[in-house]
């Protein structure tokens, strides 16, 4: 078993090679694709000083978002699992056995890492925890899913599933459409209890009110557009 890494990466020279350190640490045969979404800061050049075997540098002329910067690794994965990475610290690769234990027993295409299980997490941030749940609630209208964190960064899937899917979403829409589309597919979809170590803005966080916005219109179109 091999395992494919998908790491977005903007303007994260801070976090990027402490992130990188702790995925590699991980005792599991893997790549790791980072996708520099033409960060200002030097986080590619970060990256490449690395020099790393295991770390594939790919890197984008303009900035596009987190979910076209998947889109544009997916097509280089040569793993037989892939899990989507942030590049700051908010979760732990050292969760990924965990997170991918239901594909290994044959139990699950799809495995989402939830926030709102059971882990340990900084308590922080409540009109940003209200957003997730509104989202979630909606997204499962909408797919007849029973998630608790549709909004999660940790995701695993089966690399064959991923590739079977058409995703169009360039910022964080990614999380409800690939939602969306793995459940039109019929996959098994699991959810495992991760910790979380969430950072505010100050800290360089990223998503608004004008993605969870964008997340509703998104949920809207995949559930009747394929």
């Amino acid at each position: 078993m091999k395992l494919s890494v998908i790491m977005p990466a903007y303007n994260e020279r801070t976090t990027i090679e402490e992130i990188l350190k702790r995925v590699k640490a991980v005792d599991l045969p893997k790549e790791i694709l980072v996708v520099d979404d033409c960060s200002s800061d030097g986080t590619g050049d970060i990256v490449e000083r690395m020099a790393d075997p295991e770390i594939i540098l790919i890197r984008h002329e303009t900035n596009k978002g987190k979910g076209a910067a998947i889109r544009t690794a997916i097509p280089r994965v040569t793993g037989d699992i892939v899990v989507i990475q942030d590049a700051d610290l908010e979760y732990s690769p050292e969760e990924f056995p965990h997170l991918i234990q239901p594909i290994l027993d044959g139990l699950a295409d799809v495995v989402y890492g939830s926030r709102f299980l059971g882990g340990p997490h900084r308590v922080h941030l409540f009109w940003h925890w209200v957003g997730n749940q509104l989202l979630t609630l909606f997204s499962n209208m909408m797919t007849n899913l029973n998630l608790s964190d549709m909004e999660t960064c940790y995701k695993a899937f089966r690399s064959d599933v991923l590739k079977k899917l058409t995703l169009r979403s360039n910022r964080f829409g990614f999380e409800p459409e690939v939602t969306a589309k793995v459940s039109r597919l019929g996959c098994r979809v699991y959810e495992t209890p991760i910790s979380y170590h969430g950072r505010g803005y100050s800290e360089g966080k990223k998503i608004g009110w004008r993605d969870g916005l964008a997340a509703v219109w998104t949920i809207l179109k995949y559930r009747f557009v394929d």
